[in-house]
C-alpha cells in the first residue's frame, strides 16, 4: 500500500501542478490508526496528505455531488465500488464526464473503522476485513482514466442472494417481526440516505414540509416508513456497496432490503448489476414491450 500512496501523490501534485483538474478527492491520515477520511486537495503542496491504507474504505464517488465539485475539473481516486457509483451518477446525468479524471485503485479489501473501535483492536493487523468487502465481487474499477498498480485477483462467485433467500423461507408473520424489530432500532439519522452514492436527488421528498410524507416523530411504523421509501428509489440503481449497512449506527441489516429488490429485479427484468457498464440502463429507467406486466 505504501507503492500506492506514492503514486497517488505523484499523480495528484503532478496533476494540479499542470491544472489539468482543479481538486483531487483522496484520502488522507486521521488522528487515529483506524482513522482515514476522505480530504479534497487543491494545492501541490497538499498532494503530500494523500494515503492508501486499509482504512481507506469510504466511497468518494458521493462527493462528486457537491456544488463545489461539480463546477470544477476533479480527479477522484476510485476503488471498485467507487467506480460504479461514478458510472451510476453518470448515467444519472448528476455529473459530466469531461469534467473527471478517474485514478484506479485495485482494492485487496478494506477495513472499517466502526470495527475497529468497538473491538478495542490495537493496531491495524488485528482488526477483520469490513463485512462490505468480504461480500466484494467487483475489487477492481469499473472505469477510469489511468489505473494505480495491478489488478487483484478477481473473488470467487459467491451468491449475493443467499441471506435474502433465507428470509424469504419465513412465513409472512415472522418476516414482519423481523423487520419491525428492526425498525424499531432505527433512529432514523439519515446516514443511511446521506452517504449512498444512489441517493442523488438534490430535494429529498422525505425532509419536504409541504407537503409532509414523513412525520418527524420516530417510531415503527415511520421508520418502516422511511426505510421502504429509501429502498425503492434506489431500487435498480444500488451498486451494493455497502456503506448505508456499514454506517448505521444502529447495526441495521439494510444490504438485505436493497438485495431483495434486486433480486426481485433480476427475477423480473434477467441478471444486471447496476454500475458496470455506462451503455447498459437500469431495468426500471428502460421499457420494452417484452417486460412483465403482471402487477398491471
Amino acid at each position: 500500500m505504501d507503492e500506492i500512496t506514492r503514486l497517488m501523490r505523484t499523480k495528484a501534485k503532478e496533476l494540479l501542478e499542470k491544472g489539468e483538474v482543479d481538486r483531487v478527492l483522496g484520502w488522507e491520515k486521521g488522528m487515529f490508526f483506524y482513522s482515514t477520511p476522505p480530504v479534497f486537495i487543491d494545492k501541490p503542496e497538499d498532494a503530500e496528505k494523500l494515503v492508501w491504507d486499509d482504512f481507506a474504505i469510504n466511497n468518494l464517488a458521493i462527493y462528486l455531488l457537491d456544488k463545489r465539485n461539480q463546477e470544477s475539473k476533479v480527479a477522484l481516486f476510485v476503488k471498485g465500488c467507487d467506480s460504479r457509483a461514478v458510472v451510476r451518477l453518470l448515467q444519472d446525468n448528476q455529473v459530466k464526464r469531461e469534467n473527471l479524471y478517474l485514478i484506479g485503485i485495485p482494492c485487496p479489501g478494506l477495513k472499517d473503522p466502526k470495527t475497529a473501535v468497538r473491538g478495542y483492536y490495537k493496531d491495524a493487523g488485528q482488526v477483520p476485513k469490513a463485512k462490505k468487502c468480504e461480500e466484494c465481487q467487483h475489487p477492481n474499477p469499473v472505469l477510469y482514466d489511468e489505473l494505480l498498480g495491478s489488478p487483484v485477483e478477481q473473488p470467487p462467485k459467491k451468491d449475493r442472494f443467499a441471506d435474502v433467500s433465507e428470509l424469504e423461507k419465513k412465513s409472512a408473520d415472522e418476516k414482519y417481526l423481523y423487520w419491525q424489530a428492526q425498525s424499531d432500532k432505527c433512529i432514523r439519522c439519515f446516514a443511511c440516505r446521506n452517504i449512498c452514492p444512489a441517493c442523488s436527488c438534490k430535494d429529498c421528498l422525505l425532509d419536504c414540509s409541504k407537503p409532509r410524507w414523513l412525520d418527524k416523530e420516530v417510531d415503527v411504523a415511520q421508520n418502516q416508513f422511511f426505510h421502504m421509501i429509501r429502498v425503492w428509489h434506489v431500487a435498480d440503481r444500488c451498486i451494493e456497496c455497502g456503506e448505508c449497512e456499514r454506517v448505521c449506527p444502529a447495526g441495521l441489516p439494510l444490504m438485505q432490503l436493497n438485495r431483495k429488490l434486486i433480486k426481485d429485479i433480476n427475477e423480473l427484468f434477467g441478471p444486471y448489476e447496476a454500475g458496470m457498464d455506462l451503455e447498459q440502463r437500469p431495468p426500471l429507467t428502460e421499457y420494452k414491450t417484452g417486460d412483465p406486466e403482471e402487477f398491471m
